[in-house]
């Protein structure tokens, strides 16, 4: 788990990041709506927590899909002109 955890540091500091200004802004519509920091508060937590689950992932797929190697087909279109 901690080699894990040190090879996706980046990203979890950064899903981190986005939970926290995720809760920060649903907190304060929530209360816009309701009037009540404590109904606020619990929806707040819910949504964005399954929110930074999805993003973390959302994110690995992303950074996977930057790195995927060249088809045969994309390099043989590159050495044509086109």
């Amino acid at each position: 788990m901690s080699r894990w955890v040190s090879t996706h540091s980046f990203t979890l500091k950064k899903t981190g990041s986005y939970y926290l200004t995720h809760i920060t802004v649903a907190a304060l519509v929530a209360y816009a709506v309701t009037g009540d920091w404590l109904a606020a508060v619990t929806l707040s937590l819910l949504e964005p927590t399954v929110q930074a689950v999805v993003y973390f992932f959302h994110e690995r797929l992303w950074q996977r899909a930057g790195v995927r190697p060249r088809t045969a087909v994309a390099v043989r279109m590159a050495r044509a002109g086109g």
